[in-house]
């Protein structure tokens, strides 16, 4: 699922925005406005000087003028003023969703029931570990992604997209998907039957299951119609690790990667077909709806 790519690069874009406004933040603070000061101190001599003689003539004169010609000389150039007002807005913003938490919105059906089109969805950045924006290189690890999270992650095949998905299998797991159920490293997930969830775009019903993986329950949907193998698979990196037949798949998840499905299982393009998820491709954990301007009552934490 492409979460964001209107703007490209937003992170770059706020990262370069924020070196610009602050190198001009910083020149005024530090050299141009000491030139302002030290050019209206001159002119204010000059100022007082000339007064003092029309004084001594006997000419009578508007004292306002001074604080008119110190104003307009101290008063900065609308570039830097602009500048230096965005400055730390930029900075903030840059800083919140870099290392803190980040808004995204949900383009497609991939992930539903659980995320819909047209969310807008809050990701904690900082659980999974402090990483350096841009390159997204973690340099303090706190916490790993586990079974059940809803996870935010660059797309193996093109980093330069976000993609969302929820995490299925760890590092050193065995995931069997056959007949449209999960193994678990041997263990059977569980399974209870909800009722069919409907499609309103498109006016359809699909099967709807509350799926308990490891202890964390959340709903999925079922096609009857889609077939349960995956169809034309990509030859991703350590593609050898999967085998594929007319019933589904197994994998065997490599260290430092992890294997992501959508929720809407028949109509997700996922791990199942394009691979591995490595760690260094981990953005953040999804967890709060804050908007849907189609539906209001979507707003809230989910699983």
């Amino acid at each position: 699922m492409n979460l964001q790519a209107i703007l490209g690069n937003f992170a770059l874009i706020l990262f370069v925005l924020t070196i610009l406004t602050g190198i001009v933040w910083f020149l005024d603070k530090f050299y141009l406005s000491r030139q302002r000061r030290a050019a209206a101190n001159l002119a204010l001599a000059e100022f007082d000087a000339r007064n003092a003689k029309l004084q001594a003539d006997g000419i009578k004169l508007d004292a306002s003028g001074r604080a008119a010609l110190e104003s307009n000389i101290l008063r900065q150039p609308i570039w830097i003023e602009y500048s230096g007002s965005f400055f730390p807005v930029i900075a903030m913003v840059f800083f919140l969703r870099s290392f803190l938490y980040e808004p995204f919105k949900i383009p497609s059906s991939s992930m539903v029931p659980t995320l819909v089109i047209g969310d807008l969805i809050l990701v904690n950045k900082f659980t999974y570990g402090i990483r350096l924006p841009i390159i997204n290189k973690k340099i303090i690890s706190i916490n790993d992604p586990q079974r059940g999270d809803v996870m935010v992650f660059k797309y193996p095949k093109d980093t330069a997209l976000d993609y969302i998905k929820r995490v299925v299998g760890m590092p050193g797991d065995k995931i069997v998907y056959k007949n449209k159920r999960l193994t678990v490293n041997g263990e059977e997930v569980s399974y209870q039957s909800q009722p069919d969830y409907l499609d309103e775009e498109h006016l359809s019903y699909s099967k709807q299951y509350s799926e308990n993986l490891t202890g964390v329950a959340h709903r999925i949907l079922n096609d009857e119609r889609a077939p349960s193998f995956v169809q034309n698979p990509d030859a991703f990196p350590k593609h050898e690790l999967c085998s594929y037949n007319i019933e589904g798949f197994t994998c065997t998840v490599p260290e430092g990667h992890y294997f992501m499905m959508g929720d809407n299982r028949d109509n997700s393009l996922d791990s199942r077909y394009w691979g591995f998820v490595p760690d260094q491709n981990v953005v953040g954990k999804a967890f709060f709806v804050w908007m849907n301007l189609g539906d209001i009552k979507r707003i809230g934490s989910f699983h």
